[in-house]
C-alpha cells in the first residue's frame, strides 16, 4: 500500500510544520544553529534527553565555543567536563572530531556529508543531522523519536523494529519534502519527543491524530518481539561510571585504592577499569590513574 493512499503527504507536511512553528521549543542549538553548536548538541543528545543536555551544553559552549578551543585542551578535560551525561566515549570522540576539524578543515565544521562522516564519532545519522540543521540540506534524519512517529502515523504499529530497516528508510525518504526538509526533520523529531512519546503518547494534542494510522486503528498494542529494556543497576556501565566519578573529582592522579573503594565486585571492577584504559578514557602511570 502506498504512503499516499493512507496518509496524504502534503497534509502531513503542512500540519506538522505549522505545529512546529507554533509550539517548537526554543532550544539553544535551534535558535543559534552555528555548525559547531549543532555538532556538539548532536553528540550530547545521543541516547540522552534534552533536559539533561541543556545545562551541560551551555557550560560546554562557554568553555569551548569553537572546535579549535576544544582541540587545544586535553581529551581528559573533555571527559571531565562531560560530567554525568553518560556514555563518556562521546566526549573523547567529540574531542577527536574537533582535532580533525582543525587539522583537515581549518577549524570550520565541514558541510559536506562525506566530510562529516569521515570525522571521528560521526555516523550516518549524526552527519545527516548536522548537514540538515546547520546547513539546511535535504537528508533523511532518523532518530528514535522520528522512527516511532513514522511507525505509528504511517505504518500503524506502536513501535518500530529494534534496528532501522530498508523499508523504514525508504518510507522516511518518501516523506521528505522537497522544500524545508531541514525543518521537517526538526519538526518530526520534536513531535516524536514531546507528543508521540514511547510510553504515554498525547494523541489529543497531536496535529495529525485524525490521520494517524495507529490512532485510527484504535492504538493496537505492540505485537512484535519483546522490546529491549535498559537495565543500569549493577551493570558494567554503572561500575565504569563510579570509577570515572572518582577520576573526574580529582585533578591529581588517583591511587588504585581510591578506585577499589567505590565498587565491591573486584572482578567486575577490574574488568571495567581495563575497559576504560583500553577505550582511552583513563590513563595509568606508575600505578596512578587519571583522565
Amino acid at each position: 500500500m502506498s504512503v499516499a493512499a493512507t496518509t496524504p503527504i502534503e497534509h502531513l507536511h503542512t500540519e506538522v510544520l505549522a505545529w512546529f512553528d507554533e509550539t517548537g521549543r526554543d532550544l539553544p542549538w535551534r535558535t543559534d544553529p552555528h555548525p559547531w553548536r549543532v555538532m556538539v548538541s548532536e553528540f550530547m543528545l545521543q541516547q540522552t534527553p534534552v533536559a539533561r543536555v541543556l545545562p551541560l551544553f551551555d557550560a560546554w559552549m562557554d568553555r569551548w565555543p569553537t572546535p579549535a578551543a576544544l582541540a587545544a585542551d586535553s581529551p581528559g578535560d573533555a571527559v571531565r567536563a562531560w560530567g554525568k551525561l553518560g556514555y563518556p566515549r562521546r566526549a573523547l570522540r567529540l574531542h577527536a572530531s574537533a582535532v580533525a576539524i582543525v587539522e583537515r578543515h581549518g577549524g570550520d565544521v565541514p558541510s559536506g556529508i562525506d566530510d562529516l562522516r569521515a570525522l571521528p564519532g560521526v555516523g550516518d545519522y549524526t552527519a545527516a543531522a548536522i548537514a540538515s540543521f546547520a546547513f539546511g540540506q535535504r537528508h533523511v534524519v532518523l532518530d528514535t523519536n522520528v522512527r516511532r512517529l513514522f511507525a505509528r502515523a504511517v505504518q500503524g504499529v506502536e513501535y518500530p523494529a529494534d534496528s532501522i530497516t530498508v523499508v523504514e528508510r525508504d518510507l522516511a525518504a518518501d516523506l521528505l519534502p522537497d522544500y524545508d526538509a531541514h525543518r521537517w526533520a526538526a519538526a518530526t523529531m520534536e513531535l516524536g519527543a514531546v507528543v508521540c512519546t514511547a510510553k504515554s503518547p498525547r494523541c489529543g494534542t497531536c496535529p495529525i491524530d485524525d490521520r494517524c494510522a495507529w490512532n485510527l486503528a484504535g492504538r493496537p498494542g505492540h505485537s512484535g518481539p519483546p522490546r529491549r529494556g535498559q537495565a543500569y543497576a549493577g551493570t558494567d556501565r554503572q561500575a565504569r561510571g563510579r570509577l570515572l566519578d572518582v577520576l573526574r573529582a580529582s585533578e591529581a592522579p588517583v591511587a588504585k585504592a581510591e578506585l577499589d573503594a567505590v565498587w565491591d565486585d573486584a572482578d567486575q571492577r577490574e574488568r571495567c577499569l581495563v575497559s576504560l584504559l583500553e577505550d582511552g578514557l583513563v590513563t595509568e602511570q606508575d600505578g596512578l590513574y587519571r583522565l
